[in-house]
Order: structure tokens, then C-alpha cells, then sequence
């Protein structure tokens, strides 16, 4: 499915010679404008998503798709409008999807996520307008165009017949993690300052502290053995296994329920690879003995080599179909909305999206004013930000 870019509001520059800001209108959507400088904002996000995506082909693939940088932002501005002729805000969506970020970059607060965008040098208003947009179109198309889409069982038959050899995979395991550590032991302070033993008082001492030490440890480790199986009984007793990871384990995917990834045979150490292996999807191993102390370890999916069965990989076939008819239909639905709006593009400017049979608005002294409030909303925003 092409992905139209959701980008940022792009805001007007000052000039620095004179002073004035210069902005350019290159496009109107109904009551809606798009400046030079957000359609080269576009351009230079999109040219940085690619480099990123392949860099390899960065510029081939940047020269196929730059001549549809402003087709997506006329598409963009006419998703949203639908989105309000629907009633569609994404409020609600907005506060659990910045949630989730904070989340996903383990931050206490929102107020962390702030921080972490404006480190970007970008605004946290335009940062939290930039995922409403996105809430809003996936929404729009969602309801709009994929409720209309239907995948038949015979489709789903002829996908998985006709790239059976591109699912061929080596077997591999899903593992999640709960880690237990010992607590450290904290070393024997040094002696009084002005106290001399003697050299066999020292040794003594020393190896009276080492002892003591060695004891510490061993207690240490024990009761770390002790809370792995207790928690290793919460689990067989029907305890959910990634929530006792969220509150006791130790292990850096605490914070994702134990979650490690995919693991494929010959990447584990030989003991854990034998050990996990051989379980079946959702087993639990026996509490382990590693490096950092003991863990227990989830196999939360284990595929064997070869050609899955279908119905291990129907999700991602239906999703495949559903993609593949999205792209037309989406195509289509967003001509329509566009042979329904007043689209006007300066000359000069192609929007590879027009419809044949839309229509070109008459510039009235009222729409020309309304143009100038937008662009000095833009200014004054900018001056705001510097």
C-alpha cells in the first residue's frame, strides 16, 4: 500500500534582506491553501525517509516518486476535510497513541515526550497535530474505503499457492524473558583512618571479609534462585507471563513483558537453544541458570523450517489482499473527492491525482482575503516559534 506522507505544517520563512516573510500559494483545496514552502518541506522529508528506507537506491527511488509529492498533499488536505465533514477529531486516539510513544521510548511522562520532540527542534503543538493528521486520514480510510473491501476464501487459497516458495523459512522461536539477578553485596568499608594492624592482623582481616563476602554472595544468589521459582509457580498457576515480567523481572524487556524477538536455530548458546526448542508454542522453560543470575523463558511461538500452513500465515495473507485492493480503491475514492472540491494548482505545478473532471475555482475578493488570513496565521506562528 503507498503510504501518503503525513508531514508537518510547513511555516513561513522570513526573509532576512527585508524583513517580510515571502510565501508563495501553489495550490488551493477548497478553503484550504498549500505553500511553497510545505511542498518543499514535503520534498526534503521525503528524500530523508528514503535515504533512510534504501540508501542504496535512494536516488532512483526519489526521482520515481517526487513527481507525486504534491498529489499527496492535496490528498492529505482532502482526507482530512472528509474527517471533519464526519465528525472525526481523533482526540480520544491522540491521547492513547502519544501515550504509547511514551511508552515505546520508556518515558515517565508526556512531559518527557515533549521534551524529546522539541529535541528535534520540533514544536509540541505541530508534533501532536502531525499524529492527529494521522489518526484522521487512517480513520477516513479506514471507514471510507477498506469497510468496503472484502477478501474471499479462494483468493486466500490462490495468494498462498502462487508464493508458497516465498514463505519458505528456517524454523525458529519466539522467546520472552523473566530475568532474576542477585543483588550486589556491597564491599567492607576500609579501616578507621589511623588504625596500623599488623601484616598478619591484615591478612586476617582480609580473609575474614572475603568470607564474609563469599557468604553474602552465596545468600544473594540463593534468594534470587528462591524468587525464580516462585515466580515460575505463579506462572504453572495460571499468573499471566508477561505481566509478573512487567513487575519483577530484572531484564532490560521488563518494561515489554519480557519480549526479546525471534531467534532462529544456531543463534542461542547450545544449553538454551536445546532447551527452547523443544517446547512447543506458549511453554514455559525451568528456572535457568545464566550470566546474570536465573531466568525463566517463554517460547511464545516455535515455527519449524520450511513452507508454514496456511493458517499460520492467513493473517498476513488477508492483509496482503487487503493491501493490494486498497491501493486502487483508495486511488479511486480520493478521485472522487477531488471532482467534488475546488482544486486550483499555480502553473508550473502538476498534481499526478487530477481528475479530468474537476473543477477550477473562480477567485473571488473574498477567497483572496481568506488567503491572506491563512498565510498570516502561518507568519504569526513563526515569529511565535523564533
Amino acid at each position: 500500500m503507498k503510504k501518503f506522507p503525513l508531514l508537518l505544517v510547513a511555516l513561513a520563512l522570513p526573509s532576512l534582506a527585508t524583513g517580510q516573510v515571502v510565501e508563495e500559494i501553489i495550490a488551493r483545496v477548497n478553503n484550504q491553501i498549500i505553500t511553497s514552502s510545505e511542498f518543499a518541506r514535503s520534498k526534503d522529508q521525503l528524500r530523508d525517509d528514503i535515504k533512510r528506507q534504501d540508501p542504496n537506491n535512494a536516488d532512483k527511488v526519489y526521482g520515481d516518486r517526487e513527481k507525486d509529492v504534491l498529489r499527496d498533499l492535496i490528498d492529505q488536505q482532502l482526507l482530512l476535510e472528509k474527517g471533519k465533514d464526519l465528525g472525526i477529531t481523533g482526540d480520544t486516539d491522540l491521547i492513547k497513541q502519544l501515550d504509547q510513544m511514551r511508552k515505546d521510548f520508556k518515558l515517565d511522562s508526556l512531559e518527557d515526550l515533549e521534551k524529546e520532540a522539541e529535541k528535534q527542534g520540533v514544536s509540541w503543538e505541530d508534533f501532536k497535530q502531525t499524529q492527529r493528521n494521522q489518526i484522521i486520514t487512517r480513520k477516513v480510510i479506514g471507514d471510507e474505503v477498506g469497510s468496503h473491501l472484502s477478501v474471499g476464501k479462494e483468493e486466500e487459497q490462490k495468494f498462498y499457492d502462487e508464493h508458497k516458495s516465498e514463505m519458505e523459512q528456517p524454523e525458529f522461536v519466539r522467546l520472552s524473558e523473566i530475568l532474576v539477578t542477585p543483588k550486589t553485596v556491597a564491599p567492607t568499608p576500609a579501616p578507621p583512618a589511623g588504625t596500623a594492624p599488623s601484616d598478619s592482623g591484615q591478612t586476617q582481616q582480609q580473609a575474614a571479609d572475603e568470607a564474609a563476602k563469599e557468604a553474602a554472595d552465596a545468600a544473594a544468589l540463593s534468594a534470587a534462585e528462591s524468587k525464580a521459582n516462585d515466580l515460575l509457580k505463579q506462572i504453572h498457576d495460571g499468573a499471566d507471563f508477561a505481566e509478573i515480567a512487567r513487575k519483577y523481572s530484572d531484564g532490560p524487556s521488563a518494561a515489554d513483558g519480557g519480549a526479546l524477538g525471534i531467534f532462529e536455530r544456531g543463534k542461542l548458546a547450545k544449553p538454551i537453544e536445546d532447551k527452547t526448542f523443544s517446547l512447543k508454542s506458549g511453554e514455559v522453560t525451568d528456572v535457568l541458570r545464566v550470566k546474570q543470575g536465573f531466568a525463566i523463558l517463554k517460547v511464545d511461538d516455535h515455527q519449524m523450517a520450511g513452507i508454514p500452513p496456511m493458517k499460520d500465515v492467513l493473517p498476513k495473507i488477508q492483509d496482503a489482499l487487503y493491501y493490494d485492493k486498497l491501493q486502487p480503491a483508495l486511488r479511486t475514492y480520493l478521485t472522487k473527492l477531488r471532482e467534488d472540491a475546488y482544486i486550483d494548482i499555480k502553473p508550473g505545478y502538476i498534481d499526478t491525482g487530477a481528475s479530468p473532471n474537476q473543477t477550477k475555482p473562480v477567485e473571488t475578493s473574498a477567497a483572496k482575503e481568506s488567503n491572506a488570513k491563512k498565510l498570516g496565521k502561518k507568519k504569526h506562528k513563526k515569529t511565535e516559534s523564533l
